[in-house]
């Protein structure tokens, strides 16, 4: 080789040598997104060139606060005294391995590979890393509403998890809802020209394919005027016994409920006994016992029911009639009627028994 070949390759050498010297570390690969799910292992790897005299670290990144990054490890050494991480140096392919074991929710976010090249440099790459939470129903969303008939009524329900979940309504026994269908999609569910048949529970139901999901029970009470009833608008006893009239209110809230003969309110005493009772949230029944029957007291009664919305009544006849209606006339008043018939018959009957006795003694 002649003098001048030797001078070029030499010259050849020397600037591969100060140009890999002078080489700036390079981030070759990082892991891409990872979507997982609690209690899952994880590797995030970061593969560097041409860093073997520069620091690099893996740190979660605090966007909200930049200051209180979470740095992890350096090189190959822990820096969070955490057993749930741990670090892995491969120097073959110059790649730090982070794992993460058991999945936590808080262990979403972005992962940072970060390659410090000064006190004002470095080079980063980033992997996001994404957590399967089961829905989580908002304290926003709606716990309960009271209203009025003919009001209109949003009901709203929002969630968080990952999966974005998906919000649905459904109604107590799978009624229908006053939109329409058994099912609503979406977070507001409103109902125009509410009715007293609207009111009930409703379901919010938030799926996103992650755990069983999650549900909340929305109670609806709508206010409404009473609405009376009665089983029968005419009842019939005879004088001197005990008759009962009935009647039933619907109404929210709970109604006053009254008796009304003649133009006069009736209140318990000698001849009248009133009873009221609730047998459900919106439900009222009421009987008036006429108690031992006299002549003025046959005619129309009037159950009458009041709320602050208004108030409904019905009449309801009191007839005379010749035979005893049971109940409630079968109650003590009649039972004391037939022990008196039959301790009449008594001695009659106890004289039967007694002639009977020897006659036949006298067979014999």
């Amino acid at each position: 080789m002649s003098d001048f070949s030797s001078i070029f390759v030499f010259a050849i050498l020397t600037y591969s040598l100060t140009a890999n010297a002078q080489q700036n570390p390079v981030i070759s690969y990082i892991s891409k997104e990872r979507v997982v799910n609690i209690g899952d292992n994880v590797d995030l790897q970061c593969s560097v060139q041409y860093a073997s005299n520069y620091p690099v670290l893996w740190t979660k990144i605090n966007y909200e606060n930049p200051s209180n990054n979470l740095f992890i490890a350096k090189d190959s050494t822990l820096i969070v005294p955490d057993p749930r991480y741990s670090i892995r140096h491969d120097e073959a392919s110059k790649t730090y391995t982070l794992q993460i074991t058991k999945i936590q929710e808080i262990d979403a976010g972005l992962y940072q590979c970060q390659v410090i090249i000064g006190s004002t440099s470095k080079i980063t790459a980033d992997v996001r890393m994404l957590v399967r939470i089961p829905p989580v129903i908002a304290d926003n969303s709606t716990r309960s509403v009271i209203t009025s008939s003919g009001a209109t009524v949003s009901l709203h329900c929002y969630a968080s998890g990952f999966p974005k979940p998906r919000i649905s309504w459904r109604r107590e026994n799978n009624d229908l809802l006053p939109t329409g269908g058994a099912v609503y999609r979406g977070n507001v569910l409103t109902i125009h020209g509410i009715t007293k048949d609207d009111r009930g529970t409703y379901y919010c139901v938030a799926d996103n394919g992650v755990g069983r999901g999650a549900r909340r029970n929305v109670g609806v009470e709508v206010e409404f005027a009473p609405v009376v009833t009665v089983d029968r608008p005419r009842y019939g006893q005879a004088l001197q016994y005990d008759m009962d009239l009935q009647c039933h209110v619907e109404a929210f809230p709970s109604p006053s409920v009254i008796w009304i003969k003649d133009g006069y309110q009736l209140n318990d005493n000698q001849h009248y006994q009133i009873s009221i009772f609730a047998t459900a949230d919106e439900f009222t029944d009421s009987t008036l016992r006429v108690i031992t029957i006299e002549k003025k007291q046959y005619g129309n009664y009037t159950c009458k029911a009041i709320n602050k919305l208004g108030s409904d009544q019905m009449d309801i006849q009191l007839i005379e009639t010749v035979n005893v209606i049971c109940p409630p006339a079968c109650g003590l008043s009649l039972l004391s009627a037939a022990v008196s018939k039959e301790a009449s018959l008594f001695p009659v009957v106890f004289t039967v028994a007694v002639a009977s006795f020897f006659i036949h003694l006298q067979s014999y």
